[in-house]
């Protein structure tokens, strides 16, 4: 039963990272003031830690 609470928890988890990213993801897609080099930097940081760099993202935007 442990097991399957635990496998639960890293399923939520995983998910949470996905959709964040993906979130992530079609902001800076949308944003056009960025270049090309500068978006795929800032999708790249989505992939690791879109939670992280998603504050990071929106603070260099101020």
């Amino acid at each position: 039963m442990t097991e399957l609470i635990i496998y639960a928890i890293i399923f939520l988890l995983l998910i949470a990272h996905t959709l964040m990213a993906a979130k992530m993801y079609k902001k800076i897609h949308e944003n056009k003031t960025l270049s090309l080099q500068e978006r795929n930097d800032w999708k790249l940081k989505a992939l690791i830690f879109p939670g992280y760099f998603w504050f990071k993202y929106k603070e260099g935007l101020k």
